[in-house]
């Protein structure tokens, strides 16, 4: 299964013992899988009631909120990781949220659907809105507020003066590090604060 692949792979890029924070964390999978394999602690923030729960049979700790109001409880480094997988597409101040990801973590994690990818090209060429795995929508009833591209993250996070340590994509549980502009359906950046 490709999403047990992409988990994988973005579980080894938090170092173990991390203190984490997951900010969208959905049911809790990757931190309660991040406890069992890599030693790590931390809390998941997550808006939607049946989130949450699901989280908490997972045996995370989970805050109910809303990121748009941002991330003012926590101190400046409070968690070694700050993870924010498929959230950013979803806020409607994504460049605030990467500073404070930057200042609440000494490490940010970022993914996002790439609206780059190749087949999502073809379909816009077509005249039609791409629905695919990693944008699973139809375009009227979407929760995404945006859409983003791989290399277009790049100048966000320059402008946001991140330092990105280390950016690849993944297509369907595969590690895409050529052309993943174009051939990657997610973008993943692994950045710190200059």
């Amino acid at each position: 299964m490709s999403e047990r692949k992409d988990l994988e792979i973005l579980a080894s890029l938090v170092p173990e013992g991390s203190r984490v924070l997951d900010l969208g964390c959905g049911n809790g999978e990757l931190l309660a899988h991040l406890q069992r394999t890599r030693r790590c602690t931390g809390y998941g923030i997550e808006l939607a009631d049946a989130n949450v729960l699901a989280a908490m049979k997972h045996g995370i700790d989970v805050i109910q909120l809303n990121l748009e109001e941002g991330l003012a409880l926590f101190e400046d480094r409070s968690f070694d990781v700050v993870l924010q997988l498929d959230t950013l597409q979803n806020l409607r101040n994504t460049e605030n949220m990467l500073r404070e990801t930057a200042r609440v973590g000494r490490i940010g994690i970022v993914s996002f659907p790439n609206f780059a990818h190749w087949p999502n090209r073809l379909r816009v060429l077509g005249g039609r809105m791409p629905v695919t795995k990693a944008l699973p929508y139809q375009w009227y009833d979407t929760p995404n507020i945006r859409v983003g591209t791989f290399a277009d993250f790049e100048v966000l996070a320059r402008k946001c003066g991140l330092a990105v340590a280390d950016s690849f994509g993944l297509h369907e549980g595969e590690l895409v590090r050529r052309w993943p502009n174009l051939r990657a359906s997610v973008a993943v950046f692994k950045f710190e604060q200059r």
